[in-house]
């Protein structure tokens, strides 16, 4: 019991850390960043809003076009543009002092050509087949909610706060759907496949089976954009953002100035920890307790030196058999 009220305290203490945080941020940047943004461009708004049309006129002036191929093009690009480094530092080594910040050193050098076709293929599989009917589902849901494919830009604040309340949306649509599929009755059949990997690379985030990529990779990001009827831009703006966050969680690597990967990264090594994004369900749910006694969990923060994090924290020297 004590147990329990201590994760749950916990559990309080970081969701109010993460919404007092986004709050200073979002106050910070009524007083602070919109100003610079307007004296950097003279009218920031008409900046965007002109740079929004010319998108929109480039498709057609289609709502469709907008919703369907416009999602697709900027989905796929910033997915493979943020991929494009990772890959090429696994599969050549270089530049070699980046190696250094690798998490597991001793897995994926080199990386395997025939598993990297292999997911390669099976993502592409996830990104036509199976993206594009759920983009013109989400298109339709879109449509029904009352979410603007064209017209004025929402303005810098209203964005920072939808972003906030998308990343709750998928913490929590996450954690429960990823632990779902961590059920005996449905590892086996789905999940597994996406732990084939037990040191992740950055394609591996949607390396999944195409039941799983739906209710686990598509869904949680999406639920934010329909329930709050945001407009198409902030909608791209979130799906970018989620991308990229996956691929670092999934790169294997723990950079200077990039979200720490730690967690997820012990999650394909141990398979029954850290199922969440944030990590504020998985304190609450007690699914991060045997990674916090470890050397990860010490290093599970955003590292803002060059000295990397398995120097500052190494690992605890083996004890010698008698």
């Amino acid at each position: 019991m004590v147990i329990i009220r201590q994760q749950l305290v916990d559990s309080i203490k970081k969701v109010l850390f993460i919404l007092g945080s986004a709050l200073l941020v979002f106050v910070a940047a009524r007083n602070s960043i919109t100003w610079h943004l307007q004296k950097f461009w003279g009218a920031s708004g008409d900046f965007w809003q002109s740079q929004w049309e010319n998108v929109y006129y480039l498709l057609g002036s289609k709502d469709y076009m907008i919703g369907i191929v416009g999602t697709f093009l900027i989905t796929t690009g910033i997915f493979w543009i943020s991929n494009a480094f990772f890959m090429l530092l696994d599969l050549t080594g270089r530049p070699a002092f980046l190696l250094r910040y690798k998490i597991q050193p001793d897995k994926n050098v080199p990386l395997e050509k025939d598993a990297l076709k292999r997911a390669i293929g099976v993502v592409l599989f996830n990104q036509t087949v199976v993206g594009i009917p759920f983009m013109c589902v989400a298109y339709l849901a879109m449509t029904w909610r009352g979410c603007s494919m064209n017209g004025e830009l929402p303005t810098f604040h209203w964005v920072l706060f939808e972003m906030t309340v998308f990343t709750l949306f998928e913490e929590l649509a996450f954690y429960y759907s990823h632990r779902l599929f961590h059920h005996r009755y449905l590892y086996k059949y789905i999940h597994k496949r996406h732990h084939e990997w037990t040191a992740s690379i950055g394609l591996v985030s949607i390396y999944s089976h195409p039941i799983e990529h739906i209710f686990s990779n598509l869904l949680p990001p999406f639920l934010g954009p329909l329930l709050m009827g945001c407009h198409i831009a902030t909608a791209w703006l979130w799906f970018c953002v989620a991308l990229m966050s996956t691929t670092v969680a999934h790169c294997g690597y723990h950079f200077p100035f990039l979200p720490s990967p730690e967690a997820h990264d012990y999650h394909h090594l141990k398979f029954n920890q850290n199922f969440g994004v944030l990590g504020v369900l998985d304190r609450l749910h007690g699914t991060d307790n045997m990674f916090r006694e470890t050397k990860a969990y010490q290093r599970h923060f955003l590292l803002l030196g060059l000295t990397p994090v398995s120097q500052q924290f190494p690992d605890t020297p083996k004890k010698k058999a008698e």
